[in-house]
């Protein structure tokens, strides 16, 4: 019991750990998206970036830019430092996921529109709509939304369909 209890608290640890911003930590390796990199220009002059994930918003991926800066001035006894070329990188992306209720199934009637069984659990061939294709088909039917319609491509179904779209933003300041 004791195990299992373990067991559960390290994969909730790890799996909490994984859903936090970028904590300000030296990144893994040069360019990546967690955490700073510094290197040496010159004696008196360091290119430094920090990388964030996607849950680290851009103002705290510049402070924590401005404070590794605040850092090396201290480390090399300056005063102050200059910002000399200032750039945030920002890279987008867009999710987007389905649940299993998506419009292939409908779950009140067990039934899936696009590839209805005849019989108990034969298949019945459909062949395209549109010229485009002389290929049958198995499966998935082109007939459109919930089998009615002329090749509908994004079957989106109000009532059965879960889709979340989400955009994934990181940033990285130089």
């Amino acid at each position: 019991m004791k195990i299992q209890k373990l067991i559960a608290l390290f994969v909730f640890s790890i799996l909490a750990s994984c859903t936090t911003a970028t904590p300000y930590q030296p990144a893994t390796k040069t360019g990546s998206y967690d955490g700073f990199s510094q290197t040496n220009i010159e004696k008196d002059r360091v290119r430094i970036t920090f990388g964030g994930n996607s849950l680290t918003d851009r103002e705290t991926v510049e402070n924590y830019l401005l404070f590794r800066a605040a850092e090396i001035a201290l480390e090399k006894n300056f005063d102050h430092f200059i910002l000399v070329k200032r750039d945030v990188e920002e890279k987008k992306r867009i999710r987007t996921t389905t649940s299993s209720n998506s419009s292939i199934y409908d779950p009140y009637f067990g039934y899936s529109f696009f590839s209805p069984n005849f019989g108990w659990s034969q298949r019945y061939p459909y062949s395209s709509f549109g010229g485009f294709s002389s290929a049958r088909l198995y499966g998935r039917a082109r007939f459109g939304h919930r089998g009615f319609g002329y090749g509908s491509a994004f079957r989106y179904d109000p009532f059965f369909d879960d889709i979340e779209i989400r955009e994934i933003i990181k940033y990285k300041a130089t």
